[in-house]
């Protein structure tokens, strides 16, 4: 039985005394036991986060990270070892936002999967269509391909070591989402293709929505059989949201 997943990516927003008081909001939340819950704030704010979440169950992420895991001369990146060594038990690889305004390629985003897990991180693969891609009926291709230079290299079980998050790109931010049957078909069409290579993973494999996901729409997207928890962006930045959104993934 995979257990749901609910992270909050935080984005570039937040100053110290903000995150503070969002930290706060969390603290005072009613945390569902049967529920993952991971946060990914800025990289400045990881040390403010870990200090705070000491006594919550929440875990800590990042946004991105280094393509290589030692250490290089690579100025302003942040390695998946010092993630790790900060405290952060996952890192977002491929999103849709570093793929289109920092032209990471597959390659880039296949060598950040790796730095991560040979740190021991959790990464979480986000894949996605744009709105043109839809309309043209090439979501299968799109996303598959995404997957498939991950799969190339790892195999469904090194991807079940990861975290799959299908975030529609003409979703994410703008207000839009997708019904939540047409995630399902989505979710299902992945789990499909990894299980034609390994049933057993296939099952394994937590597949989050992530596109403009509320408190009142959440629960009927996690009630689809396909969907294990959701990323969430903007309303991860409202503590009861948030926590409602949670919530819903424990009823669903």
């Amino acid at each position: 039985m995979r257990r749901p997943l609910v992270a909050g990516n935080w984005k570039m927003h937040g100053t110290r005394q903000s995150v503070e008081s969002l930290l706060q909001g969390l603290s005072q939340q009613d945390w569902p036991s049967d529920v993952d819950v991971m946060i990914a704030p800025p990289a400045l704010f990881i040390q403010q986060c870990r200090d705070a979440l000491t006594d919550l169950p929440v875990r800590l992420g990042a946004q991105s990270c280094a393509y290589q895991a030692e250490p290089g001369a690579l100025t302003g990146e942040i390695s998946p070892a010092q993630l790790r060594d900060a405290g952060c038990e996952f890192v977002l690889v491929g999103h849709s936002e570093r793929r289109s305004l920092f032209a990471e390629t597959d390659e880039i985003v296949c060598r950040k999967f790796a730095a991560a897990l040979a740190c021991g991180l959790r990464p979480v693969l986000c894949v996605g269509e744009t709105r043109e891609q839809r309309d043209a009926q090439l979501t299968a291709e799109v996303v598959g391909g995404q997957l498939q230079v991950i799969l190339d290299t790892f195999g469904v079980g090194g991807l079940a070591q990861g975290v799959v998050a299908y975030e529609p790109v003409w979703a994410i931010g703008t207000g839009l989402t997708a019904e939540p049957e047409q995630a399902q078909d989505v979710h299902a069409m992945i789990r499909a293709r990894l299980a034609m290579l390994d049933d057993e993973q296939a099952q394994r494999v937590q597949i989050l929505y992530g596109g403009s996901v509320k408190a009142d729409n959440a629960e009927a997207l996690f009630s689809m059989p396909d969907i294990d928890g959701g990323l969430v962006g903007g309303a991860s930045l409202n503590a009861d949201e948030f926590g409602a959104i949670v919530r819903a993934a424990g009823r669903a």
